[in-house]
């Protein structure tokens, strides 16, 4: 429990924060979502769209420390290589 008036304030606003990358994993986790429900209708073209409005929002959330830079880079590969397979297929 914090006791100091420091650390109570430092608490409150560590659960205004948490709040807020709660909604940004959130959001950036609904765009990986999109493209991969395109992949799955099989609408390349679909795919390629919703993965070009994904890459700003999750490029971002790296900057804001929401998400490892690796874990964004996997991902991106991912998804890119999944639609140009689909495309050539």
């Amino acid at each position: 429990m914090a006791n100091s008036p420091q650390a109570r304030k430092r608490a409150r606003l560590n659960e205004i924060q948490r709040k807020h990358n709660a909604g940004q994993r959130s959001r950036a986790r609904t765009f990986i979502k999109k493209v991969e429900t395109e992949l799955n209708k099989g609408n390349a073209e679909g795919a390629r769209e919703a993965f070009r409005e994904m890459e700003p929002v999750l490029d971002s959330s790296v900057n804001k420390g929401i998400f490892a830079k690796n874990k964004v880079a996997r991902h991106k590969s991912r998804l890119n290589a999944r639609i140009k397979a689909l495309q050539s297929a």
